[in-house]
């Protein structure tokens, strides 16, 4: 029989595409913002360690929403009305911010007549030379989007503390990865 504590947790993959999203919006976020400080080959390994973990975003982005929208396991039920509806927002802002970000970098990259780098593997440029205001504009955006996204990335994660350590309701512990849920495959399962 399946315990009642283990279907108040998120499935594993749906922990592990959290956990990975926002160690990559982080380490992207840190490049981007110190990239401009070190001389060339350290610039320059720090853009492409950018656009590699871009594309590796955009492939688990695109695993999540597939995830969530099929076999995720939802937990939004458990909230109070008022409550589900702020986390909802929340949640869809993240994701169509992060979704924007991406599509930002590609443009940015690929508008100026450069390939995108995954390990070194160059991925050329589907477009033509963009116009320079053009750049300058989508790399404005993607500048602040990122910090948009961080913001409130930030103020999702200090929301979840506050639970934990204030309300101690136990809402961090859902998206934690516990030793009993990783051996149970029933834990992948929709209550």
């Amino acid at each position: 029989m399946l315990d009642i504590r283990h279907t108040q947790r998120y499935d594993w993959p749906t922990i592990a595409f959290h956990w990975a999203t926002a160690f990559l919006v982080l380490f992207q976020f840190a490049l981007g913002e110190s990239w401009g400080w070190p001389a060339k080959p350290v610039h320059h390994l720090m853009v492409v360690a950018h656009l590699t973990a871009g594309i590796l975003l955009t492939a688990i982005m695109g695993f999540r929403i597939a995830w969530r929208l099929t076999k995720g396991r939802q937990l939004s039920y458990l909230l109070r009305p008022l409550d589900r509806c702020f986390v909802m927002s929340v949640e869809y802002t993240l994701y169509v911010l992060l979704l924007a970000e991406i599509v930002l970098g590609y443009l940015w990259r690929w508008g100026a007549g450069q390939a995108m780098s995954f390990f070194g593997f160059l991925i050329p440029s589907p477009f033509t030379r963009f116009p320079a205001a053009l750049l300058h504009w989508i790399q404005t955006i993607h500048h602040w989007n990122a910090w948009l996204v961080v913001a409130i990335a930030t103020g999702h994660g200090m929301a979840a503390v506050f639970h934990q350590v204030i309300l101690k309701d136990g809402v961090l512990d859902r998206m934690m990865l516990h030793g009993d849920q990783r051996a149970n495959p029933l834990f992948t399962q929709k209550p």
